[in-house]
């Protein structure tokens, strides 16, 4: 059976496209099925790095397929950006990349209402959002109204959709500061859209068709997962989340694949936490060893250059996103970050209000009550970014997978230490 998924267990960052880029040359055709340009995917070859957003990262390898997806939310303007900029480096695109004519399109307004409309919960605090227009985009491909998809940029009454739609967020939004109402133009976004739509009509295809038949023609392919299982819509630390199903449970809806052709799914956590955005996060460090972690690890945003929350591994959140995400095995990633360290330390439960839980909560204000139960131990001190093999790792670096392990209830197949694709540990 020939489907294998790629999925982040925290909360996005997780080094995915690396694990990606690493495993592309076991597979004919890679799929990014959800998000949209709020995701950030670094893939470091030797002294070149690629950051890529809409592109799966099986796009540096040739002769494999890369499919944007159904359940993607795309920017064009964004994508052609990222194909020049891979054209310009000499990675080969035509005949390699194929585009959803099911996406759904990021239009001016969508960024505008993200950047008008207050991005904060009931209660104010700040959600996070990129101001990318994708929480918008969602909310108008559920509504259906007044959602465009990337094939309606190549239909007649594509002037007659864009008027309609402005009119309506227009009358919705009367009163709001728009910030830049020249972008609201009619004509001016039609000209725009469909110079667009011209550049891109190579790509573009019913790529669910096209996934359907590569799965019953037994092609193996490889489904890259976009932001972390801890801000899926439906199962993260709602409302601090994104606005599509980035656990596990999206790879069926988001590339029209039924589960039945995956067979195997692998999770990726880093060693230790990070987050981007509002929202509780336990074992968050306010204090020099988280600022140390956050340095060593250059841990700043790839799409927004924010820097991220860092904090010491989360094993009770991880072991909830591996049920929820139905992982077989775990890539470890960033390893090299803790040899820095005399000590680490992993949560093994919570205490919330006065109980010892073992579970992740399903609401937030629990989350927010939680007081992480740790268990300590020695760091190891030794670089280990030269290591091929877990036998090559120092002892301390060892017990720190087998506890993790352990505790998650999946083995580690793979161990991250260091960004380049050759730093890897892979027995």
């Amino acid at each position: 059976m020939p489907g294998t998924c790629v999925i982040g267990l925290q909360w996005g960052d997780e080094a995915k496209g690396k694990l990606v880029d690493l495993l592309t040359s076991q597979f004919e055709i890679v799929v990014r099925y959800q998000g949209g340009a709020n995701a950030g995917h670094t893939v470091v070859i030797g002294d070149q790095t690629y950051k890529l957003h809409h592109i799966p990262s099986g796009i540096l390898n040739p002769g494999v397929i890369n499919v944007v997806g159904t359940g993607v939310v795309a920017n064009p303007a964004t994508l052609l950006k990222e194909i020049d900029s891979l054209l310009q480096r000499g990675i080969q695109i035509q005949g390699n990349l194929l585009l959803s004519d099911r996406a759904h399109i990021v239009f001016p307004w969508h960024i505008a209402e993200d950047r008008a409309m207050d991005s904060s919960t009931a209660d104010g605090e700040n959600i996070g959002t990129t101001h990318r227009g994708i929480g918008p985009c969602y909310g108008d491909k559920v509504g259906r109204s007044h959602a465009i998809r990337l094939g309606d940029l190549y239909r007649p009454d594509f002037r007659q959709k864009i008027e309609r739609v402005i009119t309506i967020k227009q009358e919705l939004l009367a009163g709001v500061d728009w910030s830049l109402p020249n972008d609201l133009d009619p004509q001016t976004i039609h000209a725009e859209f469909s110079g667009y739509a011209e550049r891109l009509r190579p790509y573009v295809c019913d790529t669910t068709s096209y996934l359907l038949d590569a799965v019953e023609a037994q092609r193996k392919i490889l489904f890259e997962g976009a932001q972390g299982s801890l801000l899926d819509v439906d199962h993260g630390t709602y409302p601090f989340v994104t606005s599509s199903n980035s656990s596990g449970l999206g790879v069926a809806a988001g590339s029209g694949v039924p589960g039945r052709w995956i067979t195997k799914v692998i999770g990726v956590a880093k060693a230790y936490t990070t987050r981007v955005g509002g929202g509780p996060f336990p074992t968050e460090l306010s204090d020099a060893t988280g600022q140390r972690i956050r340095e060593l690890g250059k841990e700043y945003g790839t799409t927004t250059g924010r820097p991220r929350r860092c904090g010491w591994f989360d094993a009770v959140a991880v072991r909830y996103t591996a049920r929820l995400s139905g992982i077989d095995t775990i890539s470890l990633m960033m390893m090299d970050v803790l040899s820095h360290l005399p000590e680490v330390k992993i949560c093994t439960s919570y205490e919330i209000n006065g109980e010892r839980v073992n579970r992740f909560p399903s609401h937030v204000d629990d989350l927010r009550a939680a007081q992480p139960v740790y268990e300590t131990m020695p760091g190891w001190q030794q670089d280990v970014s030269k290591a091929r093999r877990r036998a090559e790792l120092p002892d301390g670096a060892r017990r720190y997978l087998d506890r993790i392990a352990e505790l998650v209830g999946r083995p580690i197949e793979f161990v991250s230490v260091g960004p380049d694709r050759d730093q890897t540990i892979l027995d």
